[in-house]
């Protein structure tokens, strides 16, 4: 089935990933033979874990194969059960979402508590794990004991960067059967911000570059303004890192750009929920009832308080890291600027920054740089404070004096 063209078409959502459709349309083919003969049954692998770089389209495919097992075409993108999966509310298929920096031992077991059930209306059971390298170690043992015994319609689908220990455990890692993705070429990235968001061929071609192979990046990029200034500010940020203040003011400057980004997502998303609750459980009654409604829902608003919180603090170290990722690749531009190489820049419309930055450090210098680049990613995924972790950072990357 290496023909493009014999993909189930909702399959047609992973760019530039054809050996994985392959893999995921044969797998889906596989599963719906067994439905056919026997209903879902053991002969199912129960366990897959797709793995890639950010961008690369890990969830999507995830999704894409949830669609593929739930429909009675083998993925046809039309029906019921594929615009269900897609849209979040097959009744079948549940989605864990990390709000905050891991996925708590309690979400884990009342996940795979719900996973056990009999299908209510779809083939099958589904789990899709978004970021699964944020599993606490108590929730990573409850998943693995799942996947160890599986029931026969339940399929748990993980996404992780890697299949490093560090991202997956090793025994869950073995109990997995891995699907690897690959970062998108700028080509078809490009392409489909055009065919499928309808956006300018020059700013696709601009945005997929920028967004060194990230579709969803590329997307943002394209389409909001807000983004584009940002991502501008953080390649301005080398240039002026020359003395002790200047470094801790562009430190200041990316914390306080993450905090106002993470507000703002969180009053368009906050009060809402915080009505929906409210209502939910019956506030403004006068019925019979709306005494005890009301002494129930203030542990369930301080519970939503606190997920709330959780997610303010998610959405502002996201924000951080794709400042660390622009900064990554604009000293890689340094680099291959030094060495004379051919291969393209990730920021190549900051070319003539990275050509000033080149002729003030060393390959060695460079080096240092990003390596602290990563270890600044690593500690603020470890709960660092970010104002220390980039003041740190900052300072580190203090340019030699002219």
């Amino acid at each position: 089935m290496s023909d493009i063209a014999a993909s189930p078409p909702v399959f047609g959502q992973l760019v530039g990933q054809q050996h994985a459709v392959d893999v995921l349309t044969r797998a889906a083919s596989a599963a719906a033979d067994i439905v056919e003969r026997t209903g879902p049954g053991t002969s199912m692998t129960h366990a897959w874990l797709f793995v890639g770089p950010p961008g690369s389209g890990r969830s999507t495919a995830a999704r894409a194969f949830a669609q593929a097992l739930q429909c009675p075409h083998g993925g046809c993108g039309t029906c019921t059960a594929c615009h269900t999966v897609k849209v979040g509310t097959h009744a079948d298929v549940h989605v864990v979402t990390p709000e905050g920096l891991s996925i708590s031992v309690r979400e884990m077991r009342e996940i795979v508590r719900v996973s056990a059930f009999q299908p209510s209306g779809g083939r099958w059971q589904i789990v899709i794990i978004e970021d699964a390298d944020r599993l606490t170690e108590g929730a990573s043992n409850a998943l693995l004991k799942a996947i160890e015994e599986p029931s026969p319609h339940t399929v748990f689908l993980l996404c992780a960067p890697t299949t490093h220990p560090d991202d997956v455990s090793v025994t869950v890692r073995s109990r997995c059967r891995v699907v690897s993705l690959r970062t998108p070429p700028v080509d078809a990235v490009a392409q489909v911000l055009r065919s499928r968001d309808g956006i300018d061929a020059e700013m696709a071609l601009w945005a997929a570059r920028a967004a060194q192979g990230h579709i969803g990046r590329a997307k943002r990029l394209a389409t909001d303004e807000v983004a584009r200034s940002r991502r501008q500010t953080v390649l301005s940020l080398p240039l002026r890192l020359t003395s002790m203040a200047g470094c801790l003011q562009a430190a200041e400057q990316l914390v306080e750009s993450a905090e106002a980004e993470a507000k703002a997502i969180s009053e368009s998303l906050d009060e809402p929920e915080r009505e929906a609750l409210s209502q939910s459980l019956g506030a403004g009654g006068t019925g019979k009832g709306a005494g005890t409604a009301g002494r129930g829902m203030a542990g369930q608003l301080k519970e939503l308080e606190r997920r709330q919180k959780t997610r303010a603090t998610r959405v502002q170290r996201d924000a951080l890291d794709r400042a660390l990722v622009d900064l990554t690749g604009f000293y890689r531009d340094v680099l291959l600027i030094q060495v004379g190489s051919q291969v393209e820049l990730s920021h190549a419309d900051h070319r003539e920054q990275a050509s000033e930055v080149a002729e003030l450090v060393s390959q060695d210098w460079i080096l240092r740089a990003l390596d602290a680049i990563v270890a600044t990613r690593q500690t603020l995924e470890e709960n660092v404070k970010p104002r220390v972790a980039l003041a740190a950072l900052m300072t580190s990357l203090r340019l030699p004096a002219r």
